[in-house]
């Protein structure tokens, strides 16, 4: 079967949106900050614009690594981001960094604290670390809906994208399909490790961090009780890496930057994203139309807003021959 790809001319990026993205590969962090902000956006104008921007892109393959930190409420995922983006920074001079904070979107306001922003503190006027919050608009899954195109964009310009999600429960998974790696991060004998292997969690992570290991004894005891939880629940798998850590003391930092920055890329597959929004559009009868569709279009090279225009274009075609 031949492939199709998208018939629309290659869109041409704009005067103003070119300058953001030469500003942004500067480390102009407004620059930066007004991209992310328009590939968030969800309008029509918008759509074309990220059109052109990732059209643009496409000319070089993405260079950065994402990484997903997940774990409990507590368990000190804004402290350990911020200590290892600090380390990276000092030890690495021509390093780039992002860090995408997720937040909870209220049922009663609409709103989100954007918190984390809190709990980490970096040198003023450091260019080379950059720090977004995104609420997760009442998604699912532990990211915001607009996280995997804030992840695209950072791939072009930043070396590591570090995204904090939400917080662990039994559906917050999402961060798995957009990212290199996932961390979960744990505290010391918090007791969550059972609950963890109920909720078929312990399948996600590609690593696993022990933080708040300040002491000795405590940090041994929990890493093997995780160890032996492991062995359970990833029966017949590859043995975890764990890491201990200790956002205080630093300990063990070093060692989990350096696993970081050696991790494989594992490019997202962009039709998981597509079905996503064509799902929240029109449900079951919308994804059995692409799902049909898609075996003749070219996922491999296409730009992600092309498959979309190709999947919402097949559901209007049928709903206007059901008419």
């Amino acid at each position: 079967m031949s492939r199709s790809t998208p018939s629309a001319p290659e869109p041409a990026l704009d005067a103003a949106t070119a300058a953001l993205l030469a500003g942004a590969e500067r480390l102009e962090k407004r620059a930066l900050a007004r991209l992310v902000s328009l590939v968030e956006r969800e309008d029509a104008a918008a759509r074309d614009q990220r059109r052109a921007l990732f059209s643009r892109l496409a000319a070089t393959a993405p260079g950065g690594r994402v990484v997903g930190v997940t774990g409990t409420p507590g368990a000190g995922k804004s402290s350990l981001i911020g200590r290892l983006a600090l380390h990276l920074v000092e030890t690495e001079p021509a390093v780039r960094i992002a860090i995408l904070a997720i937040d909870p979107t209220s049922l009663d306001s609409g709103g989100a604290l954007l918190g984390d922003r809190l709990r980490t503190r970096f040198p003023v006027g450091e260019r080379r670390v950059f720090f977004r919050s995104q609420a997760t608009q009442g998604d699912l899954g532990g990211v915001g809906r607009r996280t995997w195109a804030a992840t695209r964009l950072l791939r072009h310009l930043v070396d590591l994208i570090l995204v904090e999600t939400v917080g662990i429960g039994q559906s917050e998974i999402e961060i798995a399909r957009l990212a290199d790696a996932t961390a979960l991060v744990l505290q010391p004998l918090a007791g969550d490790h059972v609950q963890f292997m109920k909720a078929g969690v312990m399948d996600i992570p590609d690593l696993y961090v022990v933080n708040k290991c300040d002491e000795e004894a405590l940090a041994r005891r929990s890493t093997y009780e995780l160890a032996a939880a492991l062995k359970v629940a990833r029966i017949g798998g590859d043995e975890p890496r764990i890491f201990q850590t200790s956002a205080t003391t630093g300990r063990g930092v070093p060692e989990l930057a350096a696993y970081l920055r050696a991790l494989p890329q594992r490019l997202p597959d962009p039709m998981h994203f597509v079905r996503r929004a064509v799902a929240e559009a029109y449900g079951r009868f919308g994804l059995a139309i692409v799902d049909r569709e898609a075996a003749g279009w070219d996922t491999g090279s296409a730009v992600y807003e092309d498959l979309e225009s190709l999947a919402f274009a097949a559901i209007r075609r049928e709903l206007d021959r059901g008419r």
